[in-house]
């Protein structure tokens, strides 16, 4: 028998079937896929197409490409028709708006298609719809701004604790540049103003919680000790387990310093920074608190200066300032640790000889005192001479709280004074 020549033959059952399952595999891509020729009419659009233009693909074949899009589209995909028919690859990004009209982004391909002559005969499209990396992509953009442009510090570890990056604002709070912070670990920040146990109570409530709010002391790279208040989150996988952690820290030392010398103001005498009224009668109730189990007893010495008046009279308030300053740094040199001096009045001291061994240990610290104001003193230019009159109060003899005491030792000293300068005079109940 004559074999049938395999000219005009149909295809094999097997390349059908290839073909069948090629065009399933193209037309449910979710990524537009055609061809249009050299006369810019569609030859052939994958199912996609509708869901961006609303038209079956049936109904796109045989449309001119320009019928398909929009004026202005057209206009910015010309130069990229051009070029593929040209045998150029094309590859652009585009905004398109779809049937529904939301809008998405896609990333485009023109790929020419030559014959057998070397000649553009036409050219298939791909185009990727790539909306949700872009707004990923966006977001990422947003958060690397945020990062780069915050005046906190933002440095970032794995979970062993190695930095793996820092922003600018980090650089500027410690001095270290992201070369020299980056694989180490947050340890050349310590302070070592904090105990072990401070750092594991905050490991502690990130294991918890997920992250940990405070304040921390930490050190510059110039050695400088700074106050941060900071936040450490951790960052977990999709199982939970931590997989970065990131710190934001601000530098609050300028906003401690300034709470701190406002406490102080409310503590201190603010002309000579000795401790004021107030804190002198803390000082005295936390003594007395104590007293019973101590069995602790101290003297306090009520202080006026003698002839302070003359020196306002004859130099003006700036100078009486300038000396009673000056007999502020005389009393300082006299305490010891455990004593205190206050400035309760204009030209009156509280002096507390804390736990005097006996009565004539009081009489030689207030005869020191007399001696160390009543020498001789130079204000803008002129000598002057003033003395001081001291009364004393013993705890608990002579009362049993601080207004008591203070009372007493007051009244001391106006006895003192009335018999002349630099006098110094134990309270008697008779």
């Amino acid at each position: 028998m004559r074999k049938k020549s395999d000219k005009g033959q149909s295809a094999s059952p097997v390349a059908m079937a290839s073909d069948q399952y090629l065009k399933i595999v193209v037309d449910s891509t979710p990524n537009m896929m055609g061809y249009w020729g050299a006369d810019l009419r569609c030859r052939y659009a994958n199912n996609a197409f509708s869901e961006w233009y609303g038209i079956p693909p049936n109904d796109v074949i045989g449309m001119r490409f320009q019928d398909l899009v929009s004026e202005q589209l057209y206009a910015l995909n010309e130069p990229h028709i051009r070029s593929v028919l040209a045998g150029q690859p094309q590859r652009f990004e585009r905004t398109l708006k779809k049937a529904d009209g939301s809008l998405g982004h896609i990333i485009g391909h023109y790929i020419p298609d030559f014959d057998g002559a070397g000649e553009v005969k036409g050219f298939s499209i791909q185009a990727s719809e790539v909306t949700v990396l872009k707004e990923v992509e966006a977001k990422l953009k947003l958060a690397a701004c945020v990062f780069e442009s915050m005046p906190d510090g933002v440095l970032i570890t794995d979970v062993h604790g190695t930095i793996l990056s820092v922003n600018p604002g980090f650089i500027e709070i410690t001095g270290y540049t992201a070369e020299e912070a980056v694989g180490q670990t947050p340890h050349i920040l310590q302070s070592k103003r904090h105990d072990q146990a401070f750092y594991a109570a905050m490991w502690e409530a990130i294991k918890a919680d997920g992250r940990w709010h405070g304040e921390v002391w930490n050190r510059r790279k110039d050695g400088e000790l700074y106050l941060q208040r900071m936040t450490i989150s951790m960052v977990p996988d999709t199982t939970g387990e931590p997989i970065r952690y990131v710190s934001v820290f601000s530098d609050i030392t300028a906003l401690w310093r300034k709470d701190e010398h406002i406490k102080h103001l409310a503590f201190h005498d603010a002309l000579t920074d000795l401790p004021n009224r107030t804190l002198l009668i803390d000082r005295i109730d936390q003594k007395l608190l104590h007293a019973e189990r101590d069995k602790n007893h101290f003297a306090l010495m009520f202080l006026d200066l003698d002839g302070f008046k003359l020196v306002n009279d004859q130099l003006g308030h700036n100078a009486g300032d300038d000396l009673l300053k000056d007999v502020a740094k005389k009393l300082l040199a006299l305490v010891r640790r455990s004593d205190t001096v206050a400035r309760v009045g204009g030209d009156e001291f509280i002096f507390i000889l804390n736990s005097p061994q006996q009565e004539s240990e009081i009489s030689d610290v207030a005869s020191r005192i007399v001696s160390s104001i009543s020498a001789p003193i130079e204000v803008q230019g002129k000598t002057f001479q003033i003395g001081v009159s001291i009364g004393v109060a013993i705890f608990p003899a002579d009362g049993h709280t601080a207004i008591d005491l203070i009372r007493n030792a007051d009244t001391a000293m106006y006895a003192a004074k009335s018999m002349g300068r630099n006098n110094i005079r134990f309270f008697s109940m008779g």
